[in-house]
């Protein structure tokens, strides 16, 4: 990398899982009679998964209320997700009446930080990595005083998981930025 060269990070959310309760008892087998799009296997899994075209998402829904979805870019695509759902259940005469309150649970981004990088080389002077090119072909870095937990491949490319909002993803790219130029620098 040039001197005095910044690097162009991009970075775009690709996948918000949250949580939340409808506060109401899901008859999951009527849903799976119903409704299309949905599998519900109770012997295997306790939840039923519901399979959302617009905006493009899944939910796992447990007959407590209990709602995990999956597959959302954004916060607005979480709401309009969780109210399809909603629209969903009122067809088999369940009806939501509360606002349902939507704990995000974990974001992963992905994209790039503009240079390259040795693997090597960071396996053995990153703190708390794993590297073994033999399993994976990619670096994996747990971010220390952040929940962020990296993917570094040699090209640039990175995933980062674990945090909860956008602008922790973008703390924490900027924090592994600042750490690797500084370790990638020294002779």
């Amino acid at each position: 990398m040039a001197k005095g060269k910044e690097t162009k990070k991009e970075i775009k959310i690709v996948n918000i899982v949250v949580s939340t309760g409808l506060e109401k008892d899901i008859p999951l087998e009527k849903m799976a009679a119903t409704l299309p799009n949905t599998e519900y296997n109770p012997e295997q899994f306790p939840g039923l998964v519901l399979r959302i075209k617009d905006p493009k998402t899944s939910a796992l829904i447990f007959s407590s209320g209990k709602v995990v979805c999956t597959g959302a870019r954004t916060l607005e695509d979480v709401e309009r997700s969780i109210q399809s759902i909603i629209r969903s259940l009122k067809k088999i005469n369940i009806h939501v009446t509360i606002k349902p309150k939507i704990a995000v649970q974990n974001i992963v981004a992905s994209g790039s930080i503009g240079m390259d990088l040795n693997l090597n080389i960071l396996g053995i002077k990153l703190p708390n990595t794993e590297y073994e090119p033999e399993q994976f072909p990619g670096l994996v870095h747990k971010l220390k005083g952040t929940n962020a937990t990296f993917l570094l491949f040699s090209n640039g490319k990175i995933v980062c998981t674990g945090t909860k909002t956008e602008q922790a993803v973008h703390e924490a790219t900027d924090k592994l930025i600042e750490n690797l130029k500084s370790i990638l620098k020294k002779p």
